[in-house]
């Protein structure tokens, strides 16, 4: 069982439906493995209820144990019916006072039977509103939880009262799986793992990544080793199409041309795939924070950290994975493993400090250009930009997975590359943030933040 750890505001959400005492239809979705399920078994603890797992079995199957579950619960005979709309209005007319019904993996019955959500609608608009009843939809399959339920064109939209995309776990609370493990190795762990509690749950804490890694994803007995093929079969109708984009961006291609000649994607089909992978989440398409979402200034990244420790290492030696050989993908490890945390130590900083400032900088994100230096033009990046629109206050930040950081030295640098950042100039106030793991001596000025790994460990045990 996946361990329960923070999901507070998500608690809250449940409990304040709960407690409303109306008819309430609420939609929990979220990826595979988020924790969806030990949530929704806390909120039910203590409670009548009714929780059905539905499976892939048809609707004429899942009816018939659905029928048996409710009968299990009230205590008596099962009702004479095979329809759905029988069973819910005899089942709300037997409950008591708050019948609360749960229907997990909710996709399941829609793949097997697309007249499901109509069934459904009107279940709600002729047994269910109105009443005192509470209907929990949740599952983890994203794309058909939104075409199903949330879309315009689903006969159920408009009749939800509520919804929540269940998200991975902060680093602060993912630190938590871990309480033998020093700060640089939850680091790591976040890495590869992210914020995905069942992938937390497979790492042990007296092993280090790269020994964590070889057991789990390299491995072909790991939990972890075939997460992705899965993740795309069930959420993907072409996921041979999606996995070559994928390798092509784990390969370091960035733009949406050389992804396509990369993956052999007709150019103009790429966007489009592209925009499927960034709303699951498993890319990121990012453009430098000062410019406006239809900027063309734009580049892709794996932001998946399963994904990107996959199709970065696992994926180029997949033949060795599947003959049990994991000694040359776990040399590559080796020696690639700080650049690989430095890069994902970016949006961790930027996440910190975005929780140690809650709401003060809107939009947050990383800022890339052009500036001369010895009269040639230099591509130049800035790890961390925040914009305050209403007080013209940018922040700008420089993260470095690296001990015994000249602090003076990367500030003098970073201030080079603020006076290229078009925003408000002349008239902002700059605040600047520094990340390392260690520094040779920190610079003591006014509106100069400076976090080391002894920083980072306070923010997370104060849970920033």
């Amino acid at each position: 069982m996946v361990r329960f750890i923070d999901r507070e505001t998500e608690m809250a959400f449940l409990e304040e439906r709960y407690a409303s005492g109306k008819f309430e239809f609420l939609v929990l979705y979220g990826r595979r493995r988020v924790g969806k399920t030990e949530l929704l078994r806390a909120f039910l603890e203590g409670r009548s209820h009714i929780y059905f797992l539905a499976d892939k079995r048809g609707t004429d199957r899942n009816v018939l144990r659905l029928r048996r579950e409710m009968a299990e619960a009230l205590d008596v005979h099962e009702v004479a019916t095979e329809e759905l709309e029988e069973l819910f209005r005899w089942y709300v007319g037997e409950a008591g006072d708050r019948p609360l019904v749960v229907i997990d993996e909710f996709p399941y019955l829609v793949e097997k039977d697309d007249s499901i959500p109509s069934v459904l609608q009107l279940i709600i608009d002729q047994n269910l509103s109105g009443t005192s009843s509470m209907l929990v939809l949740c599952g983890s399959s994203e794309g058909m939880m939104e075409r199903s339920v949330l879309d315009a064109r689903s006969p159920l939209y408009g009749r939800r009262t509520g919804h929540w995309r269940v998200m991975p776990l902060a680093f602060a609370d993912a630190c938590r799986f871990f309480p033998g493990a020093s700060i640089e190795r939850c680091i790591e762990f976040h890495t590869i793992l992210g914020g995905v509690p069942h992938y937390l749950q497979r790492f042990s804490d007296e092993a280090g990544a790269v020994e964590n890694a070889e057991r789990e994803v390299m491995s072909r007995t790991g939990g972890l080793y075939e997460e992705v093929d899965f993740l795309l079969r069930e959420e993907l109708r072409e996921p041979d199409v999606y996995k070559a984009i994928l390798e092509a961006i784990g390969a370091g291609r960035a733009k949406a041309g050389q992804i396509a000649n990369a993956s052999r994607i007709p150019a103009h089909d790429i966007d489009k795939y592209l925009k499927v992978l960034a709303r699951l989440g498993v890319v990121e398409r990012a453009r430098p924070v000062t410019e406006g979402p239809r900027s063309k200034r734009t580049r892709y990244f794996l932001a998946d950290p399963l994904f990107r420790f996959w199709f970065t290492f696992c994926e180029p030696h997949k033949s060795d994975l599947e003959l049990g050989k994991t000694g040359r993908c776990r040399q590559v490890v080796e020696d690639r493993l700080n650049a690989f945390v430095g890069r994902a130590f970016e949006p961790l900083c930027r996440e910190l400090i975005a929780s140690a400032f809650p709401g003060r900088w809107s939009e947050m994100g990383t800022w890339w250009g052009a500036m001369r230096e010895n009269g040639k033009r230099v591509e130049v990046e800035i790890d961390v930009v925040g914009l305050n629109a209403a007080d013209k206050e940018i922040l700008l930040g420089e993260c470095k997975w690296s001990q015994g950081v000249d602090a003076g030295s990367v500030l003098s640098n970073l201030r080079a590359k603020a006076d290229h950042v078009d925003w408000n100039r002349g008239k902002r106030r700059e605040v600047y943030v520094l990340f390392a793991r260690s520094f040779r001596r920190r610079p003591d000025e006014p509106d100069v933040l400076v976090y080391d790994i002894d920083d980072i460990r306070g923010m997370v045990e104060n849970k920033v």
